[in-house]
């Protein structure tokens, strides 16, 4: 059941317009949101095992892709705040109806396959909190997310932005513990700074971590965020002062993320290195309570659960995003929730590895990659689409090198993926 919305730039995903915040931490708060997906269990996973297998070695890797993330994000953001318009939105107007109807086919099936990784990753999180069955799991993460909605559907995206952002602080606490617990060696840190490899092995990990950069979904959710922040016409004296803050609410969310995936891999390489069993997150979760101890295991377990809970309801909220902006149709939230709750849920009881359902859903997500950055990149470098805030011609090639890098990745990850 869906309805038809009418052919509007709405404030909002119900249609309520949002006022203009005033100035300060009253700006801050999309990028949040948006970084929930660079801290998903996907990631946890990967972090962990790059650290327990190599130490400090790919530390520059992460360094360089939150870069990398940071600009896209910014990109986007920045195209919903001059045009009043997501990015969904600004691809609907340049597509025909059969090309509108694939685009979208595309981007939801990314965001569906995004969405039940992370009820997949909450799953995994009760059954090492509790020892509950992963199916049961997955419909608990699935419930407790609908409650996460239903803040965004009855109280607006402010109210979503403060839950979303208090998920994130709980998931950096949960993460970072253990870095107290033994610290990592200061000269190990510096010298994974310098860019390098150790083997082929290490080579396909770095592809894994940069191609985990950007994730579609949230590439098209940030531009809607912004402009249901800041409204559709903010005035022009405006728009300046919005994309300043709108750099800074990026660049705080960016060092969050950031920090929170480099402290994973600085944990597992001071506490975890060379442990056997860590290419899964439950063997990571055990590796961390047998190195650091119990309530670090906990608070690991406690960090990937909101990970998952937050992660699922950001990727069911840029679903109706996609859909509203390039169909014009709407189906309510708490019904997506359930329609992409069911397959989850019925994977769960297939008893296969969830960590490796995890690395398939990083595959499928491979293929919608080009399809939201290269557009991004391509708009915000017109001036008939963004006027005197286009991207200026060092922005535009940077970038392209960053569209260039992480497409790359993703084909090469997808190929060996198929290859096995």
């Amino acid at each position: 059941m869906y309805v038809r919305v009418r052919r509007r730039r709405p404030d909002r995903l119900d249609g309520t317009p949002t006022r203009l915040p005033g100035a300060g931490l009253g700006l801050l708060g999309p990028a949040f949101v948006a970084a929930i997906a660079y801290v998903d269990p996907g990631n946890v996973a990967t972090n962990i095992s790059a650290g327990s297998s190599y130490g400090y070695l790919l530390v520059w890797v992460l360094v360089t892709a939150t870069a990398m993330a940071g600009l896209v994000q910014y990109l986007s953001a920045k195209l919903g705040v001059v045009t009043g318009s997501s990015l969904p939105e600004v691809l609907r107007d340049r597509l025909s109806r059969g090309g509108r109807l694939a685009y979208w086919l595309q981007a939801e099936v990314v965001a569906m396959a995004t969405d039940i990784a992370e009820v997949v990753g909450g799953a995994i999180a009760l059954n090492l909190l509790f020892g509950l069955p992963l199916w049961l799991g997955g419909v608990i993460t699935g419930i407790a997310s609908m409650a996460l909605l239903t803040v965004q559907n009855g109280r607006g995206q402010r109210a979503f932005e403060r839950v979303v952002t208090t998920a994130l602080l709980v998931i950096a606490a949960g993460f970072v513990a253990g870095l107290f617990v033994q610290p990592p060696s200061p000269s190990g840190i510096v010298g994974g700074l310098a860019p390098r490899f150790d083997g082929t092995e290490t080579v396909l990990l770095a592809a894994g971590m940069f191609g985990a950069t950007v994730m579609p979904h949230v590439v098209y959710l940030h531009s809607a965020l912004a402009r249901d922040r800041f409204g559709v016409s903010p005035e022009p004296g405006l728009v300046g002062r919005l994309l300043s803050a709108t750099r800074l609410d990026v660049g705080l969310a960016m060092v969050v993320a950031g920090s929170v995936n480099i402290a994973l891999l600085l944990v597992a390489a001071a506490s975890l290195r060379g442990v056997d069993g860590t290419d899964t997150i439950a063997g990571a979760h055990a590796a961390v309570e047998s190195g650091l101890g119990m309530a670090i295991g906990a608070l690991f377990a406690v960090g990937l659960l909101v990970s998952g809970l937050a992660s699922t309801s950001v990727g069911c909220y840029a679903g109706a995003v996609i859909m509203e902006g390039l169909l014009l149709r709407r189906i309510p939230l708490l019904l997506r929730r359930l329609v992409t709750l069911v397959p989850a849920v019925l994977i769960l009881t297939t008893g296969a590895e969830p960590t490796w359902l995890l690395v398939l859903s990083q595959v499928v997500l491979s293929f919608g990659i080009p399809f939201a950055i290269i557009p991004l990149v391509a708009v915000t470098a017109k001036s008939s689409v963004m006027g005197r805030w286009a991207n200026s011609r060092l922005t535009t090639v940077l970038a392209a090198g960053v569209a260039v890098v992480v497409v790359s990745l993703n084909v090469a990850l997808l190929t060996l993926t198929i290859l096995g």
